[in-house]
């Protein structure tokens, strides 16, 4: 972690957790007092069932119709856990054992998403959950519902392990864990930045694959 000001908030499961550094942390999009570690959840097969299991229990996805799941940041591990659990026999499951497809897109060089033509048909009048690691400032959100309308797919919401807000772009967003359980979390951009302000020196860039200290 890029500090040595780091916490692991804890649930009631033991595989659910939420590693956080508090310092100063840059992204593309804005600056930030906490970096949100979801490496492991992202890897580690146990952390991620934890969180797809989190996501189905405690949002309507159950009594949703779910096609295809939109991985970005690299979230195709919960992806596929999600699928599962959504897939699964259960009364109350509308997606009970019908096929979910799991996608990544492509991110061009001025950061719209693309996806092949082979890929276009698991999303094409299909109904698609996008799935983030995080929604503070909606951006990497938006982008998925701009590019989902373009291939003529149909959002159905958006899924996150940490999100600040509890819509996007018109859509309901839902996760795991939000600024209540950080206190004084926040995310602006970079001419309102605090810390900047103050002159504190900045800890770490950071984006979906992790950070860099400066």
């Amino acid at each position: 972690m890029p500090t040595q000001k780091t916490a692991k908030i804890t649930t009631k499961h033991s595989d659910l957790v939420l590693r956080v550094s508090k310092g100063h942390f840059v992204s593309s999009h804005s600056h930030s007092n906490y970096y949100i570690d979801v490496a492991a959840q992202k890897s580690r097969l146990s952390e991620a069932k934890a969180v797809a299991r989190e996501l189905c229990r405690n949002n309507n996805y159950n009594t949703k119709i779910v096609d295809t799941i939109l991985c970005l940041d690299g979230m195709e591990v919960i992806g596929t856990c999600l699928a599962d659990e959504l897939t699964k026999n259960s009364f109350m499951n509308i997606n009970a054992h019908q096929t979910i497809y799991v996608v990544t897109p492509e991110t061009t060089g001025n950061s719209q998403l693309l996806l092949r033509d082979n890929i276009v048909p698991m999303v094409k009048d299909k109904h698609v959950l996008v799935l983030a690691i995080s929604v503070a400032t909606g951006n990497t959100a938006n982008s998925a519902i701009d590019a989902i309308r373009y291939y003529g797919g149909k959002v159905v919401g958006i899924a996150s392990i940490f999100a600040t807000r509890k819509e996007c772009g018109g859509y309901p967003v839902e996760s795991v864990f939000n600024p209540g359980d950080l206190g004084d979390y926040f995310t602006v951009p970079a001419h309102e930045c605090p810390l900047c302000k103050e002159k504190v020196k900045i800890d770490a860039l950071i984006n979906s694959y992790g950070f860099s200290k400066l």
